[in-house]
């Protein structure tokens, strides 16, 4: 792996702009798509369409109108790429060969990745096999849940076996090669930050996979327990229903109350009836 470059030095002009003082720098910035500033564009390898990057391509191919000729590119497979200052079509590499310029500031073999933009602090990891941003050094690679995470992350998440190489329960895009955040949920399952804010300001606060709590409910718990004990039930509606609590996964026999059903072992209120009141939880023979 090649690691970024440190950017050169440039002196001002009288009009205070920037100056170039190394020709491999000449169009630095300047080019480029919304997803990458850098000076090449790249040859699909399954299409031998040009674009500016990877994202483009599917962007692209994601809207034909036949189904059939829907794919997504292969990133390591790039062999070609084309200067974007003189236009010169060659072997991924990170210098032009006929202009002389660094097609990225940031390049990457491996991935055939580039970017001019060297503030995201791009690296490249072995084990997840692609580049990521955000420095080398602030992460992490979880080998259970097969993904690099953030520092603080570590031995302080639940691992969930290859949990980053889903998809986003919310906008169901692959989390693994994703170009936006995500963050890890107390129960181990991972979805982008944006939805999980998103999913968190609709009041909703369970794990879409698997139902338990995503965040501390202990307030509302105690809320509940309040209003509960405040609002008795008619006679008629006194009686035990059988419940499996999504948070502990025990089973047991709570009231009924319409408010909600307290698991007897955890407290907890996230709990779904799996019942009627004449039902045993021990198995029939």
């Amino acid at each position: 792996m090649q690691t970024p470059h440190t950017p050169l030095d440039t002196s001002m002009a009288d009009d205070d702009t920037p100056l170039q003082n190394n020709p491999q720098d000449f169009g630095k910035s300047l080019h480029g798509c919304n997803h990458y500033r850098r000076r090449c564009k790249i040859r699909a390898p399954c299409c031998n369409q040009i674009f500016f990057c990877r994202h483009c391509h599917n962007e692209a191919t994601s809207a034909l109108t036949n189904p059939k000729e829907r794919h997504e590119i292969v990133r390591h497979d790039v062999k070609q790429v084309i200067c974007a200052i003189c236009n010169t079509e060659q072997q991924v590499a990170h210098v032009c060969t006929n202009c002389g310029v660094k097609m990225g500031e940031y390049f990457c073999g491996i991935c055939k990745f580039y970017d001019d933009d060297i503030s995201k602090e791009q690296f490249h990891c072995h084990d997840c096999g692609i580049c990521r941003v955000g420095g080398g050094a602030k992460f992490f690679h979880c080998q259970k849940c097969g993904s690099c995470y953030d520092v603080t992350l570590r031995d302080n998440h639940a691992c969930v076996e290859n949990s980053m190489k889903n998809h986003c329960p919310i906008c169901y895009e692959f989390l693994f090669d994703s170009i936006k955040g995500a963050t890890i949920m107390n129960c181990g399952h991972p979805m982008h930050m944006d939805c999980y804010k998103e999913m968190i300001s609709q009041n909703q606060y369970r794990c879409p996979i698997c139902s338990k709590a995503v965040c501390d409910m202990s307030r509302t718990w105690r809320r509940l327990d309040q209003e509960i004990e405040a609002t008795a039930m008619p006679e008629e509606y006194r009686y035990e229903i059988p419940i499996l609590c999504n948070d502990c996964n025990n089973t047991s026999k709570t009231s009924f109350h319409i408010l909600g059903h307290k698991c007897s072992n955890c407290k907890s209120y996230n709990t779904r009836r799996i019942g009627t009141p004449n039902n045993s939880l021990e198995p029939q023979i």
